[in-house]
């Protein structure tokens, strides 16, 4: 992906990311008043009570920094040795913070402990975790910021800067579905759809079969299928003119609608299709209207519209 988007390039959860201080510490129980409980009232804060002895504690911990540092300063973490603080751990104890085994982490917000999970959770649990606290407390990860900005700039035609703030999004969470897919959207409105092709095949295993991924992949696919179709608009006119229930030439006229745009027009083929003839071709029309739907998203009002009229039709 580094030929399709500039690498070096940092939307605004990287730079925040990068700078202020240190947002991960090491506590004792003479810090943690100060480290913890009144640092709670600006930031939330992550406690890590952990030992040397505890194997979990080492797969754990590392994914902790890593998200907190994602966070760019927006949440801390301390980290608390239960053997060198069994004061601090026996008090925290008696207010009942179950530090019987670790890793225990707990998250303060103002002043208070608002949540906790135990045992070594992977890295998207942490993650959600971190947001749910980062939420309760009123903000949100620098990411999502970057993900709206990008939306943003996609939804005003700014494509070749939505590509850079998605390409950006996709550094930083590369397992983050609707990341690739916006990158590949943004190459197909530029006219890049070989590069668009070539996101979609790097996109991970276990993210083929998101919904966005699966949205955008139908939409290559159909814009394939709509240059074809474009050039024989007329013979479908003509061929529909003759014969008005040659519902192969509606379906392909319905494409071809798609592709220059009319998406209304495109659904409306359909609906006659599925009106004059729903079983026709193993209900080829209706499988047709469902891939626009999945293309455009289905929140589109092409989608909406076309879904009332398709329900109208079934149930009437």
């Amino acid at each position: 992906m580094d030929v399709i988007f500039d690498p070096n390039r940092q939307g605004p959860g990287a730079a925040a990311a990068g700078g202020g201080a240190d947002p991960i510490k090491d506590g004792d129980q003479k810090t943690f008043m100060q480290d913890v409980v009144n640092a709670s009232r600006e930031v939330p804060v992550l406690v890590d009570f952990w030992a040397t002895w505890c194997g979990p504690c080492k797969t754990l911990t590392p994914t902790l920094e890593k998200v907190v540092r994602a966070a760019g300063g927006r949440v801390r973490l301390v980290k608390i040795d239960i053997d060198q603080n069994r004061s601090l751990v026996q008090q925290l104890t008696q207010l009942g913070l179950p530090l019987q085994s670790v890793p225990t982490v707990a998250a303060f917000w103002q002043g208070q402990i608002l949540d906790l999970f135990q045992g070594a959770l992977p890295e998207g649990e942490v993650k959600k975790f971190v947001e749910g606290l980062l939420k309760a407390a009123g903000g949100q990860m620098p990411t999502a910021d970057l993900l709206a900005e990008a939306k943003l700039a996609a939804e005003e035609g700014d494509h070749q800067g939505a590509l850079q703030l998605f390409g950006a999004l996709a550094q930083q969470e590369p397992e983050n579905a609707e990341a690739y897919a916006g990158v590949a959207r943004a190459l197909m409105a530029l006219g890049e759809e070989e590069q668009a092709l070539q996101v979609l095949a790097g996109v991970p295993a276990k993210l083929r079969d998101q919904a966005e991924i699966v949205s955008v992949r139908s939409a290559l696919e159909l814009a394939a299928e709509g240059r074809k179709a474009r050039s024989k608009l007329a013979e479908f006119e003509q061929r529909l003119a003759a014969d008005p229930n040659d519902h192969a030439a509606r379906i392909d006229l319905a494409v071809a609608l798609n592709a220059a745009g009319d998406r209304a027009g495109a659904v409306a083929a359909l609906i006659e299709a599925i009106r004059r003839d729903q079983g026709w071709n193993e209900e080829a029309a209706r499988k047709q209207l469902l891939k626009f739907f999945e293309a455009w998203g289905f929140d589109d009002p092409a989608t909406l519209a076309g879904r009332r009229k398709l329900s109208s039709l079934l149930f009437r």
